[in-house]
């Protein structure tokens, strides 16, 4: 299986591919296809060798499963953002106010009375089907 294509699906790819082109212009356009790839793979290896020698011997130490987007649920990093204790370090790395700054009230302090209040994140969230 490629990607979301099945074998049934593949092979009927290659039909509709020689029924369009024919089999006498099917294998150039096979050849076209397959320096397409080699040339794409190789720009691809050329970027990281590159990348490589910018970054130096830290390129190995790289976690690029953190590092991959796919990774975030934006339910989940909002949920941790309200449960997380005042003062607690943030993603970003932050703790509180910095010398200098000025500190920045809780979403919940800075929303009317009612709204924020009373947030139990043991709880299931409500849900509006007529808000969907």
């Amino acid at each position: 299986m490629i990607g979301n294509l099945a074998g049934g699906e593949i092979l009927l790819l290659v039909l509709a591919a020689l029924i369009i082109l024919g089999p006498t212009r099917l294998p150039g356009y096979a050849a076209k296809l397959g320096q397409g790839v080699r040339y794409l793979r190789d720009l691809a290896e050329g970027a990281k060798g590159q990348l490589r020698d910018e970054l130096g011997p830290g390129f190995d130490d790289i976690d690029w499963q953190q590092l991959d987007p796919r990774q975030y649920d934006p339910r989940r990093i909002v949920r941790e953002a309200l449960t997380e204790p005042r003062g607690a370090t943030s993603a970003s790395g932050r703790t509180g106010a910095v010398a200098g700054e000025k500190e920045e009230k809780p979403v919940s302090a800075r929303m009317p009375p009612g709204l924020g209040a009373g947030h139990d994140p043991s709880r299931p969230t409500p849900f509006d089907s007529d808000a969907t």
